[in-house]
């Protein structure tokens, strides 16, 4: 059964810790915001059993998005 990606584990941050840095960065919130969308797009494809390309091509978007989270946590603030 498919599951949602756990964006935090993949960050090696908690929850409360993102949450804290959301708060002050507006394009943070915003990507995470996008994140969690194409999590929920890959979930939805892989329960509907969508063709495999499909599900690689939102993969990658998905993947994209946490690139410019990562990317935003470690410019300075």
């Amino acid at each position: 059964m498919p599951v949602s990606h756990d964006l935090y584990q993949d960050l090696s941050c908690t929850k409360e810790e993102i949450q804290q840095k959301r708060t002050k960065d507006p394009l943070l919130d915003s990507l995470i915001n996008k994140y969690s969308l194409a999590d929920a797009e890959v979930v939805k494809a892989e329960q509907a059993k969508s063709s495999d390309d499909a599900v690689t091509k939102l993969k990658a978007k998905r993947l994209e998005v946490k690139d410019k989270i990562v990317k935003q946590l470690q410019s300075p603030s």
